[in-house]
């Protein structure tokens, strides 16, 4: 892996929701998303809850709670349905927002003969599919797989693995491959997309040495950036297989076990897992 200096000095971050002392407190993100109608970000916690911030308002409002649940991956797809998943319960739940319909549990436990065992991170392609990592394995031993739901519901293994505790899933701008981090091998790989939908072969792509990826997102720029959960880090995935510094917090304060993030044109907001804040990283020196 290559290193370097992180391309953003440190004053390009700042806590853009404080969820510390609020009503409800922000417990803990890890998944988040934007709604594509009002803007709102919306993000998950640890005691099973869903988020709604408003961030011109500066205000956070509890939408819902699965009691004895632990929210992970949180996306939106483009029909403005909020799909999330609950790592202890082992769910994968949607949400169609402002149709005054309940919260629907999509996948309970299993999806067909295959027994869940940590549903981690997911993301949703224009048409409604929708790709969810399940977490298991070390950095010796692999396990885990990626589901595909449909928009009507209907879910699959798509991918078995193995994988080194399969983490952050990103497809790519063109459709043809599915990204996944590997954060118990410290490493990121893809999956070619096949024209009948299918999974190709994985391609292990980058080593990432001591840094742990999480969250995968595609920027604005086209180019692959995660997120890292151990260090605080931000890492930019170059198509030679070497690897960008953007942004580091050698304290682990602004960003504190950062998972996932979304862009909001060229600013990236993040979800800090340690803490209990949103940071936006101001990213245009690193897009050009």
């Amino acid at each position: 892996m290559e290193t370097s200096t992180p391309l953003l000095p440190a004053s390009n971050a700042r806590v853009i929701f404080d969820g510390f002392r609020t009503t409800p407190v922000l417990d803990h993100p890890e998944g988040l998303d934007l709604d594509p109608v009002d803007g709102s970000l919306w993000c998950g916690g640890e005691a099973g809850q869903l988020f709604r911030i408003d961030l011109a308002a500066n205000s956070i409002e509890l939408i819902h709670q699965n009691p004895g649940g632990f929210i992970l991956g949180l996306r939106f797809t483009a029909a403005r349905e909020v799909i999330w998943l609950d790592a202890v319960r082992r769910q994968v739940l949607r949400l169609a927002v402002g149709t005054g319909r309940p919260v629907e549990v999509l996948v309970d436990g299993a999806i067909g003969d295959h027994q869940l065992v940590y549903p981690n991170a997911l993301d949703v392609t224009d048409d409604g599919l929708i790709y969810v990592s399940d977490s298991e394995g070390d950095d010796q031993t692999g396990g885990g797989a990626i589901y595909r739901l449909t928009a009507d519901g209907s879910a699959e293994a798509w991918c078995p693995g193995p994988f080194h505790f399969a983490n952050g899933v990103a497809v790519s701008p063109d459709g043809q491959w599915l990204y996944v981090s590997e954060s118990a091998s410290r490493a990121v790989c893809r999956v070619a997309i096949l024209p009948d939908g299918s999974a190709g072969v994985i391609e292990r792509r980058w080593r990432l040495g001591d840094r742990v990826p999480d969250g995968l997102v595609f920027g604005p720029d086209g180019r692959l950036y995660t997120a890292c959960y151990y260090p605080s880090v931000i890492l930019r995935l170059e198509w030679d297989g070497s690897v960008t510094t953007v942004y580091e917090d050698p304290i682990g304060h602004l960003l504190s076990n950062p998972t996932n993030m979304v862009f909001v044109g060229t600013d990236a907001l993040v979800a800090n897992l340690g803490r209990w804040h949103i940071t936006s990283i101001d990213m245009r020196a690193a897009l050009t």
